[in-house]
């Protein structure tokens, strides 16, 4: 088994980092990598970046947020799972347990601090099915066909490239593999996203919903993905109007 200080050093050099500022429209801007203008650029605001901070854990684990989320998405031991938008490791480290030592947790940000916080954490508590990778804001970097779940939670909103990233991530999905995500039904531009403008954007792609749930526990809604007959071309994505 790799130790988690080796598991460090595989820390991707790829991805760049997100623009901070407030609410801003992700069409058309200078930010927007050369690797992603073959796809289209979402017709919404996209919420800023927030902090990655795990003070709130104790509070998340009151009300029991990780372990309803990881039963909606019926994960079993010895899965393989990455977690996205992982920041210090709130997920990470849950999922890490409930797979066990048969299973694979790849921790995923595009913040090099918080990977970092989290592979102090990863060593500190001695999680050995733990690995690290740096990604960029409109490819996730995930090995193909890896993957029996892809966790979202609380960070598709601050996706500024929502088409060419979910194109980028459908090669990682196992066969039978689903993405599990978790909002709140808020307005575009806010920390959340309303749920019928992520069923589109993810149907632009060529995913087909498995399951939707409001769930005021875990502060939102839960919903599961998972690859349809074809992934489209990215010029064939269509554009999902915001409301």
């Amino acid at each position: 088994m790799i130790s988690a200080r080796a598991l460090l050093g595989i820390v991707a050099v790829l991805g760049a980092g997100l623009a901070g500022g407030c609410d801003r429209m992700a069409a058309g801007g200078p930010q927007r990598p050369e690797t992603a203008l073959a796809f289209p650029a979402p017709d919404r605001k996209v919420a800023a970046v927030v902090s990655n901070q795990f003070s709130n854990e104790d509070a998340r684990d009151e009300r029991g947020e990780a372990q309803v989320v990881m039963d909606l998405a019926d994960m079993r031991p010895g899965m393989t799972v990455a977690d996205l938008g992982a920041g210090e490791g709130y997920y990470t480290v849950r999922l890490a347990e409930r797979v066990g030592k048969d299973g694979r947790v790849l921790a995923q940000d595009i913040s090099r601090e918080a990977l970092d916080r989290l592979g102090r954490r990863v060593e500190r508590e001695r999680l050995e099915n733990i690995s690290i990778k740096l990604g960029a804001i409109d490819n996730p970097q995930l090995p193909p066909d890896s993957f029996d779940r892809i966790f979202m939670v609380h960070m598709y909103h601050e996706v500024t490239e929502p088409y060419a990233f979910l194109w980028n991530m459908w090669p990682a999905l196992n066969a039978g593999g689903q993405i599990v995500v978790v909002e709140s039904e808020s307005r575009a531009g806010s920390h959340g996203l309303p749920h019928t403008l992520l069923f589109c954007e993810f149907e632009a792609v060529g995913y087909v919903l498995v399951e939707y749930i409001e769930r005021p526990d875990i502060k939102g809604y839960f919903a599961r993905f998972q690859k349809g007959p074809a992934r489209r071309e990215p010029e064939a994505i269509k554009v999902c109007a915001a409301a």
